[in-house]
């Protein structure tokens, strides 16, 4: 188990298969997560997501994962990727209002921006806070596309500029970590994060 990564799988994740492979490719050694049970084989948490907030919740507490999910997030490090990131938050205003996994103090709304939405293709980071994910890959180009964004004040990593318009793009709380951008589809920056992550 030493440092066996488990990727969650919730029924909406979507992306499950490139991120399994870029963990590989870093090093790492990854498990699909499918029932609760299978949390104690594991050290590491990805949490990845493609879809609505709203959604993300409902299939956690559907597949019995949101409880236990909730606990280990505590103490063995974990990675939200996308959506992943944001149904860290508290609250989500994606198709109504709805209860986040609160593990940071966030809220997760629309972006609001004189520009296409979703924001989409690679992007650059202007950091705010040393941090040993991105240790070594804080100048290179990762992959957005997303329409909602992490409203936060307190754990705030990197922000990314979009039309002129700031959002959060990585947080880190303790052993939680998040990220807006796919490292998945963001190239040898995107493996050089997931390796980091392995190394934690």
């Amino acid at each position: 188990m030493s440092n066996l990564i488990g990727i969650v799988n919730y029924g909406i994740a979507g992306n499950i298969h490139s991120i399994k492979k870029a963990i590989e490719k870093a090093g790492g050694i990854a498990k699909v997560i499918n029932n609760k049970k299978e949390f104690s084989e594991v050290s590491k948490i990805v949490i990845p997501g493609v879809g609505s907030f709203k959604d993300a919740m409902q299939e956690l507490e559907n597949d019995d994962l949101l409880n236990t999910l909730k606990e280990e997030i505590k103490h063995k490090p974990t990675l939200g990727i996308c959506l992943g990131m944001q149904i860290l938050s508290t609250l989500g205003f994606e198709y109504g209002q709805s209860q986040g996994l609160d593990a940071i103090k966030a809220e997760v709304k629309p972006i609001i921006v004189d520009a296409k939405v979703p924001h989409m293709g690679f992007n650059t980071l202007e950091m705010i806070s040393q941090n040993v994910l991105l240790k070594g890959i804080e100048n290179e180009e990762f992959y957005f596309m997303h329409s909602f964004e992490v409203v936060n004040y307190t754990n705030i990593v990197s922000l990314t500029d979009y039309a002129g318009h700031k959002f959060v793009s990585s947080i880190q709380k303790n052993n939680i970590f998040g990220v807006q951008f796919h490292p998945e589809k963001s190239r040898e920056a995107g493996i050089k994060l997931f390796k980091n992550f392995v190394e934690l």
